[in-house]
């Protein structure tokens, strides 16, 4: 995992539409940054569904919410509809920011060992500096978390 207090590695994703989204894009608010394994699965649902509850919240607090995995742009189109998610689902498919924010690491379900997308969630500050690391956090927990850090 990357560390707080280091500049956060930029990148440039597509949403569900295909726009391009960069880390700049953010600057001057904070940036709620969070990794998830897939769309549609239950842990990953209902953290995205606290996410999008909480959205109003976090935006009156200065900062944006914006999830990534490695599903694609027509994925999360549609389980961005199904959810009625107000926030940023961003692309990627080819694993190069996942693997910049040090997320895709070895994991064990069930005795198999693979590799894959470790939960976890940066907060990062107007600058673009990590600010705190929320290390393979509890998916249903991971928004009021995230809400209460701002304080």
């Amino acid at each position: 995992m990357l560390e707080a207090g280091i500049k956060a590695p930029d990148f440039e994703l597509p949403d569900k539409n295909g726009v391009l989204h960069k880390l700049s894009d953010y600057k001057g608010k904070k940036l709620i940054l969070y990794f998830y394994s897939r769309d549609n699965t239950s842990g990953c649902t209902k953290q995205a569904c606290g996410f999008g509850e909480l959205y109003p919240q976090f935006l009156e607090k200065g900062a944006d919410v914006v999830g990534i995995s490695k599903d694609s742009a027509a994925s999360h189109l549609k389980f961005s509809e199904k959810y009625n998610l107000p926030f940023t689902l961003l692309s990627d498919t080819e694993l190069t920011v996942i693997k910049a924010y040090d997320v895709w690491q070895e994991k064990k379900m069930y005795g198999k060992v693979s590799m894959g997308v470790v939960r976890t969630t940066y907060l990062i500050d107007e600058n673009g500096m990590i600010d705190k690391v929320f290390k393979r956090v509890r998916a249903a927990e991971n928004p009021q978390t995230m809400l209460e850090s701002l304080q």
